[in-house]
């Protein structure tokens, strides 16, 4: 992998990753030149004791601009500036214009409950200069460069003082509240470690000091064991409908071996994980007739600085839009409550996916 790191007239940060080497012409541009003082904070919630983070910059944000202003395409007019330059890149991450999360954060509000600067940071990832493909569409081999470029942000970001936890996801569809069409996903560097993964992660210690063994290692051998759930196994990666699954079609993807994040995967387990979501992106693309909108997060271990042996590295694909009698919305239950109601069984779904031949090598 091959990599420049550029700075924006605005000051944000710009890498470009690519499989051969990048010239060193390349120069970083930016739809906006002000220095840039995006700003936000944390306000505490007492009663499900999380941090709920406010940022009312966001709300300038681009909204599904017409073509010929998408900001993520390469910059090849200087009258309609974008945010990665024109040249043979093939992946490039920057710095959100519109961030959750910054650096820059300062004097949180005293408000009567505790608060916080969101310091941190929000990156966009490109996953391609192509704005009419996604990213089970790409080649394999594209693929895994972005794994890698997964893994080098989860370094970069995760050696950071202010960071503990390193989130890359991607929200595909306007149903999901996407608002930009190009494909992309995001990286999320939290000053603490998130909710759901802070609930996954005192499971899996529990389970580890109960049993010796990683819980979600556990959970692929029965899956294994059992294959009417498995969407994909290959040498190192694994890819299954979980028995507790909560959406219908919701897959988890993860390496066999219990590696704690990207950063400790060797090059064939980057592979061969790559392969794995590809196969499930491409099943998911024609399970229907249509793009099936989603979400794609990624759960690793914290960069806190501690020895995390419960973790285990994996990705979690809920689908989000409803088609008849299909996909679930989410309403009252599980937004009020927490509780999902489930209108198929993991097996059933399974069994669909599974009937679905696809060549992710074509």
């Amino acid at each position: 992998m091959h990599k420049r790191s550029l700075r924006k007239p605005d000051g944000r940060a710009l890498t470009l990753y690519a499989t051969s080497p990048l010239p060193e012409t390349l120069e970083a541009p930016s739809p906006s030149s002000a220095p840039h003082r995006a700003n936000g904070h944390l306000r505490w919630h007492p009663l499900r004791a999380e941090w709920v983070a406010y940022a009312t910059h966001r709300q300038g944000r681009t909204f599904l601009p017409p073509a010929a202003y998408n900001p993520l395409a390469p910059m090849r007019d200087p009258h309609v500036p974008t945010e990665v330059p024109d040249g043979p890149w093939q992946v490039a991450v920057f710095d959100n214009l519109f961030p959750a999360f910054t650096p820059l954060a300062h004097d949180a509000p005293a408000l009567g409950i505790p608060t916080a600067t969101a310091i941190g940071a929000c990156e966009v990832v490109v996953f391609t200069q192509d704005p009419q493909t996604s990213l089970g569409s790409l080649p394999l081999s594209h693929l895994a460069l972005i794994v890698d470029v997964w893994a080098d942000r989860t370094e970069i970001l995760g050696a950071r003082d202010d960071v503990a936890y390193v989130f890359p996801f991607e929200n595909r569809g306007v149903e999901v509240g996407v608002t930009l069409h190009h494909p992309h996903g995001q990286i999320y560097a939290y000053p603490f470690v998130p909710p759901l993964p802070a609930r996954e992660l005192e499971q899996q210690r529990r389970h580890l000091a109960e049993t010796g063994h990683g819980l979600l290692e556990t959970f692929i051998e029965r899956e294994r064991r059992e294959e009417v759930r498995m969407i994909y196994e290959g040498s190192h990666a694994i890819a299954f409908m979980p028995v507790c699954a909560r959406y219908a079609y919701e897959v988890w993807i993860a390496p066999i071996r219990p590696a704690p994040s990207f950063t400790d995967l060797a090059s064939s387990e980057r592979h061969d994980f790559a392969r794995a979501l590809k196969t499930v992106l491409m099943k998911f693309d024609r399970l229907w007739d249509r793009p099936l909108p989603y979400i794609l997060v990624f759960h690793q271990a914290p960069t806190d600085g501690q020895r995390h042996a419960e973790a285990h590295l994996h990705a979690e694909l809920y689908p989000a839009l409803r088609m008849p009698d299909r996909v679930k919305y989410l309403a009252g239950s599980e937004i009020g409550a927490g509780v999902f109601t489930a209108d198929t069984v993991p097996e059933d779904k399974a069994q669909e996916l599974r009937r679905i031949v696809v060549n992710v090598d074509g």
